[in-house]
């Protein structure tokens, strides 16, 4: 064999070496690139509260979630959270019980227009209203926000999702001191359909429900944290006989980094799992108000609030009627960890007037 004929062999094998070595070292690149892009990020939060009322004098866990975030790559990301909770029925009534309220697919989209970071949750996902409310009225361990409080509809469901800013995003500043949660510069929407029965409850019917929220920030520049919101949803009942559901409701959010106020109007027919009706399955007329302020003095990381609901429902011959009032005094000790101090007063007018009068010493982790 010659020598240029060798020379030509090592050439040629040289080349197919290289060529080799260079697709496993970008197999390799790639395949770091995906792991650096793919995250695993665990969060919780858990209330605790002393309570005592002229029924109870006790200690309890009132909620518990553990918040598993994963990131697979820009596109695709997923959640599951289980939620720690009171069992109120059942063999096990007054125990933990564990359950799951969120495990959703996550799919970001680009940018559409107007929209600004819109993506999916598919699965076991938010509904549109209430993750908006609480990022707000961050209260949610003295209670629950107006419309859950009164049976309207709950937080989660299994169903499709959308959610997106409108118009890019506030500055940095504001987002880190005052909210960083849904940060459109001109607002946001959410929109979704699902079973309808909510998150811990089995499917009835066949019918779904579909829901909304609108929320415009008019004036981005000069008042940054106001916001006009509406929420809507149109479906049936969870129940066999598929009772009438539909919810209107206006918001009005002033977020600020010293106070934020609140006022909610809602009008409807029956609610989402269909207990809201008469003895002849047909649902009751309703509407309410709520209004909430929490005004934070910075320097001692106290927060002073207070709440008044007003709800309303035209049952056949009577109009049951119920008030709440809630006042307390938040002390922040990281972050939005806080201690609370708060009294309840709830008043319910139907044949007869009844009332309730609740102190709760509470303290929220989140981490």
């Amino acid at each position: 064999m010659s020598r240029n004929k060798h020379k030509s062999i090592f050439l040629v094998a040289g080349l197919i070496f290289l060529s080799s070595a260079n697709n496993l070292i970008s197999d390799i690149n790639e395949e770091q690139k995906s792991t650096e892009d793919q995250s695993v990020n665990i969060g919780g939060q858990w209330f605790f509260a002393y309570l005592n009322d002229k029924e109870d004098n006790l200690f309890k866990v009132t909620r518990g979630y553990i918040n598993v975030n994963v990131k697979l790559n820009e596109t695709f990301s997923g959640r599951i959270t289980p939620d720690m909770s009171v069992d109120q029925e059942g063999d096990g009534i007054g125990s933990l019980e564990l359950r799951l309220k969120y495990v959703y697919l996550k799919w970001n989209m680009p940018d559409i227009l107007f929209l600004s970071k819109p993506y999916f949750e598919i699965g076991l996902a938010h509904r549109p209203w209430l993750d908006f409310e609480e990022n707000i009225n961050n209260y949610r361990v003295q209670g629950t926000m107006f419309i859950e409080r009164n049976n309207i509809e709950d937080s989660a469901d299994f169903g499709i999702t959308f959610i997106s800013l409108f118009g890019g995003e506030m500055n940095k500043d504001f987002q880190k001191k005052v909210n960083k949660t849904y940060p459109g510069k001109y607002g946001s929407i959410a929109i979704g359909i699902y079973n309808g029965g909510g998150y811990h409850a089995l499917e009835e019917n066949k019918n779904k429900s579909i829901e909304v929220r609108i929320s415009i920030r008019p004036l981005p520049q000069i008042l940054p944290g106001v916001q006009l919101s509406y929420h809507g949803a149109y479906g049936k009942g969870n129940r066999k006989n598929s009772p009438d559901w539909t919810l209107n409701m206006g918001f009005f959010s002033w977020d600020h980094e010293n106070f934020v106020i609140t006022g909610t109007y809602y009008k409807g027919v029956g609610n989402f799992n269909g207990s809201a009706i008469d003895t002849l399955g047909n649902s009751y007329d309703q509407d309410g108000y709520s209004v909430f302020g929490e005004y934070t003095i910075q320097q001692l990381n106290i927060g002073l609030t207070g709440r008044y609901d007003f709800f309303r429902q035209k049952r056949y011959r009577v109009i049951g009627k119920s008030k709440r009032y809630i006042c307390g005094i938040a002390y922040y000790f990281y972050e939005q960890c806080k201690f609370l101090l708060d009294y309840d007063i709830y008043k319910e007018d139907t044949f007869l007037e009844n009332q309730i009068s609740q102190f709760q010493a509470s303290i929220e982790v989140r981490f």
